[in-house]
């Protein structure tokens, strides 16, 4: 690229005057000639949004199949086949090529958020070429480009505004500010100023609401505030705890699959066992080793619970982040719409007591003004339609018995003085029969400084009034009137808006939610550290947040965008868990935000809802957009879209997630016991003298059948007591943290000796049916552990029979299959069982028993073990308040 536009690109165009901008630009208010234009295309590139390469579909499948567990699997099968072993060869494929399409299907759906930001960018503009209107298609802008903008149009490249007439533009979707902004020419005084401040600057995506300008383009493509944010979004894929957790296990069970299989083949080797016996063994302990059905049940409880929070209004759009929400440590949340209602109000107002006057109402003067000082307008079924500020005030007058309808014909306008940026101010002028009456709404200031000698000693009282409503984050509007006799020849801020009479003043704010403020403490009971980032003024967001319970201690800051810029990242990292408010920041603040939090090992959730938001909501750990009012590319930048915009549907949707994890970890835990069970069986019973127990067909009928059937079901598990008033889980720590790989241990063992010792048993009694027996055990046993596992602290005749009643199916037709299999020719010649006598059975279901008990008295131990923590500290208060009164 050229020095020129190298310096081009980085000069700050707001705070330059328009001339220094049309040198820089090397342009003229004419526009460019056809031929520079077209130099300039091909020297500065088309203004369009690019996107980095993606995955193949071949690559895409091929990486379903790169997972370690996947390729020891397939190695099975095919060492299965080779030894004609097709049964479970076949099984064993089938699992695998379901788990590669429901990976493929769910990486095969492209990220939409970049196709969003192209619709969103204007496809043909009007520009200025030697003098003449020209339209052109907007990919071919270059900067010094003269573009003509009226109402309606979606602004084409980022641009810096020559000329303007009532202008205003609608930035929210970019700055997260709620209201259209009034647009001005001149340069901005020296300083930093984020988006939402530059007056001068339009942005390529925003849309002008009214009025018309010309303004040089400054920006094209990828240089744009819109293309920064596409570069933002262009990153990979946040890993989820969960998927980062099964990864990690998948590799671990792997390699003690690999490890077991070639212990046994080798020491079977050195015994001088047939190598055909030995090698399919040690395929049965490869197999036991591995629970195949993990994978597909993970992606269907995930899916149940996406169903379950679709009911409470959250829509899930990722799988994974069903569990990453019970997960979070920090959730980061947008103040407007989401914390408050998006619906300007008025809850405060001040009458000035001395006002007086010939055709208003003293004590309806204010209201008056409020009805009559606006330009809203209604549909025909009654709905306000105009700026939100101005619908408030209309709304809070009509509610007070001040409606505009009843008051237009008393007070008919008969002229007005639009508002204007540099004024702050708008008049509107009405006949009266004492004469023209003058209704003046603006900034305190400005009124304050127009007002008549009568009142200059009440100024510092009414502007000490206003300040104290303004720093509670309050937009405070004063209005002033002033009677004429006529109405004047030229209507002008000096014939209008001078010695004017002070009427009073309104305090509006978006309000907070009243659920918010409760979810809110419901976060931080369950230790959930909630943050506001908001493009808003840092007074405004101080105030919601002290008042819904976001701020509450001297420790806690906020921390506005310019201050962010001129910390250095070990000045952050060291306060980004103390600062519980931002405010005033731009796209790529809040990715820094998002990641310093990350590097602190916090699991963050980010909402937001516009195109500003989409970079943080795809790189947080789980992006949640809203569904109402988030504009197309915050949706798909999103794992969550919550469909009521309500900050407390993300709590609930916390608890959902905080079941469905504790869920997912009983049946890994139920599944990962039963595997421990099996390669004990398979593994010892040779070393003990006894013949293998289980066939490779077995391992899979349990693996798939007893371990998946139970453990599916798990996911309908009632959530645990107290669920949100625990600390999140350590996103650092593993499946097997907090004893869960002891247990899984222990219990494995129990299993696969009460399997081991059963078949002993059968085959010391003489008993033909001793492998059906072992077989028997082993199922039945699993199927206790289910029933005891649904608590980890909770005895399972506590928490009821019927309180989980698809487990209680599930168990029930596991049984039946089992039996099905057991005393059906066919199946028995599938599956190489033999039927059972009625005492045989019963004595495999007595034995089989033991896991159960087993586990009930652990969780009763662990019960009397908690009662005697808790009871200490009360005993210890105890004997000290006996010691006092002796």
């Amino acid at each position: 690229m050229p020095n020129y536009f190298r310096s081009l690109f980085s000069m700050e165009y707001h705070v330059a005057p328009v001339a220094e901008v049309a040198l820089e630009l090397r342009a003229t208010p004419a526009g460019l000639d056809a031929g520079t234009a077209r130099q300039r295309l091909l020297e500065s590139g088309p203004n369009v949004l690019t996107e980095t390469k993606k995955k193949t579909t071949w690559q895409l499948l091929l990486h379903q199949l790169a997972d370690v567990m996947i390729v020891v699997l397939l190695t099975a099968a095919a060492v299965s086949a080779l030894v004609g072993e097709w049964k479970p060869a076949g099984v064993i494929l089938t699992i695998v090529v379901l788990n590669a399409v429901i990976g493929f299907v769910q990486e095969y759906r492209a990220d939409k958020a970049l196709e969003a930001l192209q619709k969103m960018a204007a496809t043909q503009a009007q520009v200025l070429r030697n003098g003449q209107p020209v339209e052109i298609v907007a990919a071919d802008l270059v900067p010094g480009d003269v573009v003509v903008l009226e109402a309606g149009d979606v602004i084409p490249a980022d641009v810096r505004f020559l000329e303007t007439h009532a202008l205003k533009v609608d930035e929210s979707s970019l700055t997260g500010e709620s209201t259209n902004v009034e647009k001005t020419t001149g340069a901005l005084p020296a300083g930093e100023y984020p988006l939402a401040d530059r007056c001068n600057m339009g942005y390529k995506g925003t849309s002008v609401t009214n009025g018309r300008a010309t303004a040089y383009v400054v920006a094209t493509g990828m240089r744009t505030e819109l293309g920064k944010i596409a570069g933002l979004l262009q990153t990979e894929e946040t890993v989820t705890p969960l998927q980062k957790r099964l990864a990690t296990l998948g590799k671990y069970l792997s390699a003690a699959a690999l490890v077991i299989g070639a212990l046994f083949f080798g020491m079977g080797w050195l015994r001088g066992e047939p190598l055909g016996t030995l090698l399919l063994v040690s395929i049965s302990l490869a197999i036991a080793a591995l629970p195949e059905a993990l994978p597909a049940l993970v992606t269907v409880s995930l899916a149940l619970g996406a169903k379950w929070l679709m009911q409470h209004q959250a829509l899930i759009r990722k799988l994974p982040a069903v569990e990453t929400l019970g997960s979070v440590t920090y959730i980061c949340t947008d103040k407007t719409g989401t914390l408050t209602l998006n619906q300007m109000t008025v809850e405060d107002t001040y009458a000035a007591p001395t006002f007086a006057l010939p055709g208003l109402d003293n004590g309806t003067a204010l209201l008056t003004a409020m009805a009559l000082n606006h330009d809203v307008t209604q549909d025909p079924a009654g709905h306000w339609l105009g700026d939100s500020t101005e619908v408030a005030l209309v709304q809070y007058a009509a509610a007070k018995g001040q409606a505009r309808t009843a008051l237009e014909s008393r007070f008919p306008r008969v002229g007005e003085l639009p508002f204007d940026s540099q004024r702050k101010c708008m008049t509107t002028l009405h006949q009266t029969k004492q004469g023209v009456l003058c209704l003046t709404k603006g900034a305190m200031g400005a009124l304050l400084a127009q007002l008549d000698a009568d009142q200059q000693a009440e100024i510092s009282e009414l502007r000490r009034r206003a300040d104290a409503l303004a720093a509670k984050g309050f937009r405070v509007l004063g209005y002033a009137a002033r009677l004429l006799p006529d109405l004047p020849t030229d209507v002008t801020p000096a014939t209008v808006e001078t010695g004017m009479r002070f009427i009073g003043f309104a305090g509006l704010i978006d309000p907070a939610r009243e659920e918010a403020r409760q979810a809110v403490a419901e976060c931080q009971a369950a230790g959930i550290v909630v943050v506001m980032i908001t493009g808003d003024h840092p007074l405004t967001a101080r105030a919601i947040a002290e008042k819904l319970g976001i701020l509450s201690g001297p420790d806690e800051l906020v921390l506005t965008g310019s201050e962010l810029t001129k910390l250095a990242e070990p000045a952050f990292a060291a306060l980004v868990e103390k600062v519980r408010v931002y405010a005033r920041v731009d796209p790529a603040q809040k990715l820094r935000i998002i990641r310093a939090l990350q590097a602190r090992h916090q699991l963050v959730a980010m909402t937001g809802d516009g195109v500003n938001d989409a970079p943080a909501l795809k790189n947080a750990d789980i992006g949640v957009a809203m569904g109402i009012n988030g504009t197309e590319v915050a949706k798909e930048a999103a794992s969550l879209i919550l469909l009521d915009d309500n900050f407390a549907t993300m709590v609930e949707a916390v608890k959902h997630g905080r079941r469905i994890f504790d869920n997912i970890l009983k049946f890994i835990c139920y599944i990962l016991a039963g595997s421990v069970g099996e390669v004990c069986s398979l593994f010892l019973a040779p070393l003990f003298g006894l013949p293998v127990p289980l066939l490779a067909i077995h391992i899979l009928w349990v693996n798939l059948i007893t371990d998946g059937l139970p453990a599916l079901a798990l996911a309908y598990e009632p959530a645990e007591a107290q669920s949100m008033q625990r600390p999140p889980i350590d996103p650092r720590q593993t499946i097997f943290a907090n004893g869960l790989g002891w247990f899984v241990v222990l219990v494995g063992v129990l299993i696969g000796g009460t399997t081991i010792g059963t078949e002993a048993w059968a085959l010391r009694h003489g008993i033909a049916h001793w492998q059906t027996m072992a077989f028997t055990v082993l199922c039945f046993s699993q199927l206790g552990l289910v029933l005891a596992i649904r608590s980890r602290h909770e005895s399972f005749f506590s928490l009821g029979l019927l309180s989980n009643k698809p487990l209680l199916g599930a168990v029930g037709l596991t049984l039946a299959l089992h039996l099905l299999i057991v005393y059906t020719p066919f199946f028995n010649h599938l599956l190489s069982t033999q039927p059972l006598t009625w005492a045989e059975l019963g004595i495999a279901v007595a034995v089989s028993s033991g896991a159960f008990w087993a586990v009930e008295l652990q969780k009763l131990i662990s019960r009397r073990q908690l009662r005697s923590v808790v009871q200490l500290p009360v005993l210890k208060v105890g004997v000290a308040r006996a010691a006092v009164a002796a």
